[in-house]
């Protein structure tokens, strides 16, 4: 039954996150679970439009994670960290889909300068978080440990787990923030289950629908990209909205360095009616 606007959700007891299980029957695991869950049925405009951009980005984002030998249930970080808003900045100046400060970023391989921010790169950003969770995860072997490290930073983790001689960041007494971070992901993860259960009714042709592009190889600068991309087909405005990481009207492309920019299909781009493809018919109630 669909939860009503009064009602309090309901879960199972036991979780699974990562491959690794979460029991909630312990109070305070029960508690910090249901306070993000419930604060997430009732939050309901980015959860919804988290849902929708999942349809669009989802079938990018998690083979890359699978590719790189990162659990595919990294996903709801990233959808915390940003709400799948591509262009996401926060008051610190994180930045895109996993939310990287610059100085993080470069540290993890991402261009980051007047011309070319890969924080907003979908494909290139989410190779750097991978990074930084096989890095973290040969730290502390266990995956909830690496998730609020993502938050509060590897040095501070290290040294609650070495003062308060724990082996996993859920048993931590951690800043609010980064307590809370691990059971919002476990929440975000239990809503993208079964939407409708929690409130959330969506017809398939409420979510974003994919769009195919054709990748152009870039290996010469470009003095003038709006000129550049009428020349492609396309105006400078969806040049930018499927290349957000670039970040001004020209790319100079060093010797020895290509880009690949993304070229939208026209046949993709129109709300007609025709059906498209959806990532998790679990997600609509008209599957």
């Amino acid at each position: 039954m669909m939860l009503s606007y009064s009602a309090t959700p309901r879960f199972e007891p036991e979780f699974d996150i990562y491959g690794q299980k979460v029991d909630l029957r312990r109070f305070d695991m029960h508690e910090r679970f249901e306070r993000e869950l419930t604060n997430m049925c009732y939050s309901h405009t980015n959860t919804l439009l988290t849902l929708k951009r999942a349809n669009r980005l989802f079938p990018i984002i998690i083979p890359i994670l699978k590719e790189e030998n990162i659990p595919a249930d990294f996903i709801f970080l990233c959808c915390i960290e940003s709400n799948l808003n591509i262009r996401a900045v926060s008051p610190v100046k994180a930045a895109g889909l996993w939310q990287f400060m610059a100085e993080t970023g470069r540290r993890y391989g991402l261009q980051i300068d007047s011309e070319v921010d890969e924080r907003y790169n979908t494909e290139k950003a989410t190779r750097a978080a991978c990074k930084y969770f096989r890095e973290a995860y040969e730290k502390y072997h266990d995956w909830n440990t690496v998730a609020a490290s993502y938050n509060a930073g590897q040095n501070g983790i290290s040294r609650r787990l070495e003062s308060q001689q724990q082996t996993t960041a859920l048993d931590l007494l951690l800043a609010e923030e980064t307590s809370r971070y691990m059971f919002r992901i476990m929440a975000m993860k239990e809503i993208f289950r079964d939407p409708y259960h929690y409130g959330f009714v969506l017809y398939s042709d409420q979510l974003y629908r994919p769009i195919g592009t054709k990748a152009v190889k870039v290996s010469h600068t470009i003095q003038n990209l709006t000129e550049w991309a009428e020349k492609q087909g396309c105006s400078y405005y969806h040049l930018k909205e499927f290349n957000p990481w670039l970040r001004d009207n020209k790319l100079t492309v060093r010797s020895g360095k290509e880009y690949t920019i993304l070229i939208p299909n026209p046949d993709d781009m129109q709300y007609d009616g025709k059906t498209f493809p959806i990532y998790n018919p679990d997600w609509v109630v008209d599957k």
